[in-house]
């Protein structure tokens, strides 16, 4: 009788474990596909800002080389279009940022980066860690009931 007992106590437990791991490889990629959902939209935000700012830039680039030139051209100083070229880098590159491959060129060098050059991308002290984290917890909580006295 005690053996059909723990017999059947061990099927339910490894029915459980199985439940349990099944129900954290669900809750660990629904956590994967909302973290992978909210860094796609914050980069959707990252270029539509900077589409906005290309807008502003650029008409403010227009008017400044219009202006530059109409008194370049007035008062016969060619230096006054000196201004013009690095305000042509800045739009170039906020132009290459909305519309052009900067995207996918930074992507590049991060993937190398990554691959590499891992090391660089250490942490000081190492990964966190439970225990680590743990004890700065302990740490925080005996220095605030510390002050409270």
């Amino acid at each position: 009788m005690g053996f059909l007992m723990s017999k059947s106590m061990d099927a339910n437990f490894k029915k459980q474990q199985e439940f349990m791991l099944h129900n954290a490889r669900l809750q660990m990629e629904r956590q994967i596909l909302m973290q992978n959902q909210m860094r796609e939209r914050q980069m959707a935000m990252q270029i539509a800002w900077s589409r906005e700012f290309l807008n502003y830039f650029g008409s403010f680039f227009m008017v400044a080389t219009l202006g530059l030139t109409a008194g370049a051209i007035k008062r016969k100083r060619p230096a006054l279009l000196a201004p013009i070229i690095p305000l042509s880098f800045i739009f170039a590159y906020q132009m290459d940022n909305a519309y052009g491959t900067l995207m996918y060129r930074m992507r590049g060098e991060a993937e190398s980066i990554m691959t590499s050059e891992h090391d660089r991308l250490d942490l000081p002290h190492g990964t966190p860690s439970f225990d680590s984290i743990e004890k700065a917890r302990r740490a925080r909580s005996s220095l605030v009931s510390f002050l409270e006295k």
